[in-house]
C-alpha cells in the first residue's frame, strides 16, 4: 500500500500520469509525490543536481540567503550562526556573509556530506530548492527542525503548488529530481505537527519560526 512520505498517511489519490512517473497527493498533509519507484539513480540524481554550482544559480542562491540574513537583522542586531541545508555556496560568495560576521555552514549530501554539521542547532537555516528533491521528507524535516534553536528562523525556497488541477501543465514536476512538491496547506500542517510557527507561505518563499 502506498504511504503518505511526510506525514505517514495512506488517504491518498493519484493526481497525474504521464506514463513515466506516477504522481500521488495526501488528503492529510497535502504533499503531492512521484511514485519512489520513479526516482532517479543516486549517481544520475548527482549530475543532475551539481547543474546548481552553475553560477546564475550560485547567485541565486546567495542572494536568497543576503536577503534573509538582512530580514533578520532588522529584528535582531547581533550576528548569527546559519546553516545551508542542501547547497553549497562558492567561497567567493561565502565571503562577504563571514565580513559581515555571520557564520554559515553548509551541508550538501552530495558535494558537502558534512553530517556532523546536523548535530548542532543554528540561528538560521536556509534551504534554497532542495525540498522538491526529498526522497524521504518526513526525514528530513525532523533533521532541519532539530537542528533549529528555539527561536530560530526556518526559510524555504520551493515552487509552491497552488492547486493540484494545474499540475498536468506544471514544468516544474518534469525535472526528474523533482519528487516532492508542497501546497500552503503542506507547510500549514507541518508547522501545526511541529513546534513552529508559519510567517509566510505564497508563491516560491516560506519562512518559519521555532517556538523559544
Amino acid at each position: 500500500m502506498q504511504h503518505c512520505p511526510l506525514c505517514y498517511h495512506d488517504n491518498i489519490s493519484q493526481v497525474f500520469d504521464n506514463r513515466r512517473r506516477h504522481f500521488f497527493e495526501c488528503q492529510t498533509c497535502a504533499l503531492v509525490f512521484a511514485a519512489p519507484g520513479s526516482y532517479l539513480l543516486p549517481a544520475a540524481e548527482k549530475q543532475r543536481y551539481g547543474r546548481a554550482g552553475r553560477d546564475g544559480k550560485q547567485k541565486q542562491l546567495a542572494q536568497f540567503i543576503a536577503t534573509l540574513l538582512q530580514q533578520l537583522q532588522t529584528l535582531q542586531s547581533n550576528a548569527l550562526e546559519g546553516l545551508n541545508f542542501g547547497r553549497v555556496l562558492a567561497p567567493a560568495l561565502l565571503l562577504p556573509i563571514q565580513q559581515a560576521g555571520h557564520q554559515l555552514h553548509q551541508y550538501d549530501p552530495f558535494f558537502a556530506p558534512e553530517h556532523q554539521l546536523l548535530r548542532r542547532q543554528y540561528d538560521f537555516i536556509s534551504c534554497y530548492r532542495v525540498f522538491e528533491h526529498f526522497h524521504l521528507p518526513a526525514k528530513e524535516w525532523q533533521i532541519i527542525v532539530q537542528a533549529l534553536k528555539p527561536g530560530g528562523w526556518l526559510a524555504i525556497s520551493t515552487p509552491l503548488l497552488q492547486s493540484t488541477a494545474m499540475f498536468a501543465k506544471w514544468h516544474y514536476k518534469n525535472n526528474p529530481t523533482h519528487v516532492s512538491f508542497y501546497q500552503p496547506q503542506t507547510f500549514a500542517y507541518l508547522a501545526a505537527h511541529s513546534c513552529l510557527q508559519l510567517i509566510f507561505a505564497q508563491k516560491d518563499f516560506v519562512l518559519m519560526q521555532k517556538a523559544s
